[in-house]
Order: C-alpha cells, then sequence, then structure tokens
C-alpha cells in the first residue's frame, strides 16, 4: 500500500485510525461531547489535521451507524484538498426527531484517501491557498 497522508492533532484528541486491516476508512474519534438536537446541526472543530501527498484526497463521510440514525454531514462528503493544511471541521445535521448524543471518544465520520486525475486540457493554476474551508471560490 502507498503510504500517501499523514494525520496529527490540533488539539488533544485520538487520532483517526483504520478498525480492522481490510478497513479502508479511518475512523475520527469525538474530540468532546456533542449532542445535536432533532432537526438542527451543530459544527465542531475535529482536532485533526493532515498532510496529504500531491495527488490524493482524503474524502470524509459519516459512519454508517449514524447515517442509519439520520445523521449526516452538512455538506454530504467532505473533501480536503492535499493543501489544506487546517484543522478539519465538521458539522453533522440531525435529520431525526430524536436528539443524537456522540461521546467523547466515539467514532462519527470515517476519511477515506483516494487518487485523483486531472483533465489532458487542465490549465497550471498559480495561486495558492489563502485561507480554511471553502477559500478557494472566494
Amino acid at each position: 500500500m502507498d503510504k500517501v497522508g499523514k494525520f496529527y492533532r490540533s488539539i488533544d484528541v485520538e487520532l483517526p485510525r483504520r478498525s480492522t486491516p481490510g478497513s479502508a476508512g479511518y475512523d475520527f474519534y469525538a474530540p468532546h461531547d456533542i449532542v445535536i438536537p432533532a432537526g438542527s446541526s451543530v459544527q465542531f472543530n475535529t482536532g485533526v489535521c493532515v498532510n496529504i501527498v500531491d495527488g490524493w484526497v482524503l474524502m470524509l463521510f459519516p459512519r454508517s451507524s449514524l447515517g442509519m440514525k439520520g445523521i449526516r454531514i452538512a455538506n454530504t462528503t467532505g473533501i480536503i484538498d492535499s493543501d489544506y493544511t487546517y484543522p478539519i471541521g465538521c458539522k453533522l445535521v440531525n435529520d431525526s426527531e430524536d436528539d443524537i448524543s456522540i461521546r467523547t471518544g466515539e467514532r462519527y465520520m470515517q476519511g477515506i484517501f483516494l487518487q485523483y486525475g486531472i483533465t489532458e486540457d487542465d490549465e497550471p493554476v498559480n495561486k495558492g491557498r489563502k485561507g480554511g474551508m471553502g477559500s478557494t471560490g472566494k
């Protein structure tokens, strides 16, 4: 397997890791107790940063067990580019009729590293990132 990234902490939190040798996803662990009221959302700092090799991306998905309860990531799939070096944020939405609690250290999201390509007519980009989440379109 290629080594394509390295997680590190921005706050005291358990770093993402795979649960089994066959797991594609790296489980993220709650940095603190999180309560997501029914029909509402909560945004927080995961406490995790990542260095990613060029040509790869980290995609973030809710864990299946939470998805079955009505929890989703606000932007459906998180995309962490290789030049994003800030702490990863997460916004979870509760579409259920019940409040959902996630305890400190509980797994709530998983990240999968994927390789990507560019088109033949892709033009070189000379601009660097000038901010955090969602900044490239500003």
